[in-house]
């Protein structure tokens, strides 16, 4: 995206396809907040400000099954450098839908592990307060076993928080997250290492 119309355009054009705020907030890598806000906006309501967030567009990277297998290794590099430092052990990588899924793949691949698939409830149109979402029974299972959890960006940490959630219900250890971009500056979410291929610090 090249300025804030186009964001905008965007932004709107996902909603008359029949997308939900979480998944808009998906597809242009930016909170819910400011998908709100981007929506409001394209009906001229200009008296609304901006939310703090940065907008990622890594499409260059996702259009390229190349590109993205040179991504995943360095975030497999980072998630052994991790795993070493905690004395760890991968069982299953957990991709999650739809835009951690490539990546996941690629790195459970080349990790010697099981690969994992997570709906966020982000992508539902809650209806009911707590909804939570489901890992996806047509591939590995995660019960009881080592899981690291592979996402595209990072930007309020929800999403991570609830899969790290799920993950403990299902009496697994979450071991580490590897993101493409973290938005939030974090170095854990709910006690768990994040390995970000480029963290993001606004200074303001």
């Amino acid at each position: 995206m090249k300025n804030i119309d186009d964001l905008i355009q965007k932004a709107v054009e996902l909603q008359s396809n029949g997308l939900v705020t979480g998944q808009i907030a998906d597809e242009l890598n930016v909170s819910r907040e400011t998908v709100t806000w981007l929506l409001t906006r394209s009906k001229k309501d200009v008296g609304v400000p901006a939310p703090k967030d940065i907008s990622v567009n890594w499409s260059s990277i996702g259009k390229s099954a190349t590109r993205l297998h040179y991504i995943a290794l360095a975030l497999c590099d980072m998630v052994l450098e991790t795993l070493d430092r905690t004395n760890g052990e991968v069982d299953v990588v957990v991709g999650v839908a739809a835009s951690g899924v490539p990546l996941a793949s690629m790195m459970a691949d080349e990790l010697g592990a099981d690969f994992a698939l997570y709906h966020s409830s982000k992508g539902q149109n809650l209806v009911q307060p707590g909804q939570k979402g489901t890992f996806s029974r047509n591939f590995g299972n995660v019960a009881g076993k080592n899981c690291v959890i592979v996402d595209d960006v990072i930007t309020t940490g929800t999403t991570v928080t609830e899969v790290v959630a799920q993950l403990k219900e299902m009496d697994a250890k979450p071991k580490a997250v590897a993101v493409l971009v973290d938005k939030k500056g974090a170095d854990t979410i709910a006690n768990v290492p994040i390995n970000p291929l480029v963290r993001i610090v606004r200074v303001d």
